[in-house]
């Protein structure tokens, strides 16, 4: 439902409307989905937030991988949103989406204070209603700027999160085993050992380098 609210509200901007898909690395393959744009952002806004919801499972998990993102994001829209950087980058150019970056920047700063007592040992705790809205608030930025492939870069973590609950149910179903100890994937390192704050800090890593390697490349081409 969402993903068609947000598709009707880019449709009635036609400067900012568009249903071609930028491909990271490639200048001129533009795809065209046409209508198939509407389901396309349906299942992209519903895949961004549940795999934001299933990162959410331990002490500032979830949070501090949004803040990465968002922060992300935020430049990312900044880029799209100038006309001289955009040119540059050749990014398509979203003339009156300069509002968005503003929306990314409270995000980082809404995750930070949040992060200050999600931290372990929390003392208040994101739940699904905070999940799963952050997760759709990313995907949302993601088709508005046309970056929707990137989103699976920037949240390179929560896509292997969602990934590794969608294997270990098939694998289970189609041969009777299991991947992981236990999925989400965070869960997998916590029974072989890890402590929470290790599991924690070291997934924060990892989705600083996948934030990081996208930002760093986003001029190849």
């Amino acid at each position: 439902m969402i993903g068609v609210i947000v598709y009707g509200f880019a449709r009635v901007d036609p400067a900012s409307y568009s249903t071609r898909i930028t491909v990271p690395f490639f200048k001129n393959l533009l795809p065209d989905l046409a209508l198939l744009y509407i389901p396309f952002a349906v299942l992209f806004v519903a895949f961004a937030s549940n795999a934001v919801n299933l990162t959410d499972g331990l002490d500032g998990l979830a949070i501090g991988t949004t803040l990465i993102a968002a922060a992300a994001f935020t430049v990312l829209t900044y880029l799209t949103t100038h006309a001289v950087f955009s040119r540059y980058l050749d990014l398509i150019f979203l003339p009156r989406g300069a509002e968005l970056t503003i929306f990314c920047g409270a995000m980082v700063g809404a995750s930070m204070g949040f992060l200050w007592w999600n931290c372990y040992p929390a003392h208040i705790f994101m739940g699904d209603v905070g999940s799963l809205a952050l997760g759709g608030a990313l995907g949302t930025i993601a088709i508005l700027i046309k970056q929707e492939v990137l989103f699976f870069s920037v949240g390179g973590l929560f896509v292997i999160e969602a990934l590794s609950v969608i294997l270990q149910v098939v694998s289970f179903q189609l041969r009777g085993k299991r991947i992981f100890r236990m999925a989400p994937l965070h869960h997998h390192f916590e029974l072989i050992g890890w402590k929470e704050t290790q599991v924690v800090v070291r997934f924060w890593i990892v989705a600083f380098i996948f934030a990081l390697l996208r930002l760093t490349t986003v001029k190849l081409r």
